[in-house]
């Protein structure tokens, strides 16, 4: 279950909040990929920190719209809320992942985020909650629409995992 909260007593604050909170478990976990594939080079690791930011992005615009409404209302949902909603799977990188495995992860974990948002909708019962979470799960069919897009654009090589010695190569 990804979330412990009661999605039909979810306020529009709660929503947004949820929202926010989302989008920071993915900025930290697609950041913790970056680090542990390294971010240079054009590879996996690269893609995972344009993901990370990406994410982030939306996290403050969620978070930027929470506060114009709301003000410095506290948060009533918090990280320890929710789990893997959007966030790829903490064991899913490993070193010699190809950058067409990056982009398939990153494409499932869209899906998943649209999964969760699509999922609540029939427990909504808020109007402005509903409008939002149609919103955030229009959102995130555009998220998997781009990111097909940019599989079709890769090279015929990305899909070759790149090599590395397993006595040279620092562990994940």
């Amino acid at each position: 279950m990804p979330t412990r909260i009661d999605l039909t007593t979810l306020s529009l604050q709660d929503a947004l909040d949820l929202a926010a909170l989302i989008e920071e478990e993915a900025y930290k976990r697609y950041t913790l990929f970056a680090t542990q594939l390294g971010r240079g080079g054009g590879g996996a690791g690269s893609f995972f920190a344009s993901m990370a930011e990406n994410e982030k992005k939306h996290g403050e615009q969620l978070s930027d719209r929470r506060t114009a409404m709301f003000g410095d209302a506290p948060a009533r949902v918090s990280l320890a809320d929710l789990f893997d909603v959007e966030a790829p799977d903490v064991g899913a990188p490993r070193r010699s992942m190809s950058l067409l495995q990056a982009y398939e992860l990153a494409k499932s974990s869209e899906q998943k985020a649209y999964d969760f948002y699509d999922g609540a909708l029939p427990n909504i019962t808020d109007p402005d909650v509903r409008t939002l979470f149609v919103e955030l799960r229009d959102e995130e069919t555009e998220h998997v629409r781009l990111i097909e897009e940019a599989i079709a654009k890769l090279p015929p090589n990305a899909n070759i995992e790149p090599y590395f010695d397993i006595d040279e190569s620092p562990a994940l």
